[in-house]
């Protein structure tokens, strides 16, 4: 009988430890809205400024903005095609991708896939992913580049430049090809670890 006894207080230890009235913590709620867009739009071109200045004009095929997630965000998965203006409404650089993520509290755009800008000069620039930081006013990635420019071809990996994308530094450069000249400069030839223009 004190057997029973002992295991009967266990039991009721057991079940008032579990129901002691402790407030549990719970996380969010999610919701199907968290998951959606709040705006959906095809078939895109518009204008965007900033402080009251037209900046930069947008073509996409689709636009969704997703406010409830965290970072929230812009996607243009079906491409996109962005013109930077000066502030005479020139063009400064154009930049086009196959899809782009802006996050919109950060002011930090990311291109990926046949990611492809020009700059005032008509250097081209071509990678397969490209940050944009509004912030910092700068452009950068960690992955292979090709530069274009009018009398050669500067490939490398690793590239950061400002946002009008006219001084410019290639981490690791693999080569200097002549167009004109069809000469190749070796990467040994090169005297430090970087180019810059």
């Amino acid at each position: 009988m004190s057997i029973t006894i002992v295991l009967g207080a266990v039991v009721m230890l057991l079940l008032l430890s579990s129901c002691s009235g402790g407030k549990k913590e719970l996380g969010a709620a999610i919701t199907e809205r968290d998951s959606l867009p709040v705006m959906d739009t095809r078939g895109v071109t518009t204008l965007v400024s900033d402080s009251g200045v037209t900046r930069y004009r947008i073509n996409t095929e689709e636009w969704l903005v997703f406010d409830r997630k965290n970072p929230s965000y812009w996607a243009f998965e079906k491409g996109v095609y962005l013109e930077k203006f000066d502030s005479l409404f020139q063009v400064e650089a154009s930049i086009k991708s196959d899809t782009a993520y802006y996050y919109d509290k950060q002011k930090l755009w990311k291109l990926i896939g046949n990611v492809h800008i020009q700059n005032l000069k008509g250097e081209k620039f071509d990678t397969d992913l490209l940050y944009w930081d509004q912030n910092k006013q700068k452009v950068y990635s960690d992955q292979f580049i090709r530069i274009e420019q009018p009398d050669r071809i500067i490939t490398g990996r690793g590239f950061e430049s400002n946002q009008q994308m006219t001084v410019y530094t290639i981490n690791q450069p693999e080569g200097i090809f002549y167009v004109d000249e069809e000469e190749t400069m070796p990467v040994d030839t090169l005297q430090t670890d970087t180019i810059q223009q």
